[in-house]
């Protein structure tokens, strides 16, 4: 009972520190850069527990959050060049020079575990500014929330769906090599929701906020479905490099959720498929 009144607060804070730096674009992007900073420090501090890995946390970290600031910048006009990133490309390439001089027994699993750090969550977490910051025709970049945000949600209602619905009726396995608990039963009821959310945040958005209105009823279900799909393969990923280390939580950062790995494991596949998925619509 304690550990569930420690999991339930928790996860209020969580939800609701995330919604309200969406308020304002400079909490949004102060917030998620801390996120970045702090999921990379942990992922790197796990792999370095890896016999013969050896990463440099504090680099990998601060260039992760470099380069999710830069890309910040550069989406919402601060720095609309793309020299922003010259710092970022200079410090990559001492990650792999460096590997020459520092005589570890095995550079090249160091120099896989950096660039994961930056491939497997810098970039992933960078991709909410692209969805947060869009140009209008005129050449103004206007900060929209509800594209993002909405990713959250669809993620948030999709586990909470999955959870219930595969409690009560769950009896086929989806994945029993990785994630032995999750059904077919359980991810169908979450896409079901999920589906009843985007088509209600579609309406929401065309009656009180036609001006963000970017998605037809369609296409945000579509939006839905994609972060369903992605949404699960990220969670199922970030259990298999668990189950790799032998780990049941990536970290104790959260009460009772485990560390920052097993609160955005999600995030980290559905916000790059959402920047396509999106992207790919204004293009056909």
């Amino acid at each position: 009972m304690k550990n569930f009144i420690v999991r339930a607060i928790t996860g209020v804070l969580f939800v609701a520190a995330i919604v309200a730096s969406f308020l304002d674009p400079t909490a949004m992007v102060f917030l998620f850069a801390l996120v970045t900073g702090l999921t990379i420090w942990e992922f790197t501090g796990l792999a370095n527990d890896i016999e013969e890995v050896q990463v440099n946390r504090f680099i990998c970290t601060v260039a992760g959050v470099y380069f999710f600031v830069a890309v910040a910048g550069f989406s919402s006009g601060i720095t609309p060049t793309g020299a922003v990133f010259i710092p970022y490309l200079l410090t990559i390439v001492y990650l792999f020079i460096s590997e020459l001089y520092l005589k570890q027994p095995n550079p090249i699993n160091n120099w896989a575990y950096t660039m994961l750090s930056q491939m497997y969550i810098a970039l992933p977490f960078s991709t909410i500014s692209v969805l947060a910051f869009n140009g209008t025709p005129d050449g103004i970049v206007q900060f929209n929330a509800i594209l993002p945000l909405s990713v959250f949600i669809f993620l948030w209602l999709n586990d909470t769906g999955a959870y219930c619905i595969g409690s009560l009726l769950g009896k086929h396995r989806l994945f029993p090599r990785i994630s032995p608990k999750k059904s077919w039963e359980g991810s169908i009821g979450g896409a079901v929701v999920v589906v009843l959310a985007a088509f209600a945040i579609s309406q929401l958005v065309e009656n009180y906020s036609p001006l963000y209105s970017l998605l037809s009823p369609l296409e945000w279900i579509g939006l839905g479905l994609v972060v369903v799909v992605f949404g699960t393969w990220g969670d199922l990923v970030e259990s298999l490099f668990k189950r790799t280390l032998g780990i049941k939580d990536s970290g104790n950062i959260l009460p009772g959720h485990g560390g920052m790995l097993d609160r955005f494991d999600s995030s980290l596949m559905a916000f790059p498929a959402a920047v396509v998925y999106v992207y790919t619509l204004t293009i056909i």
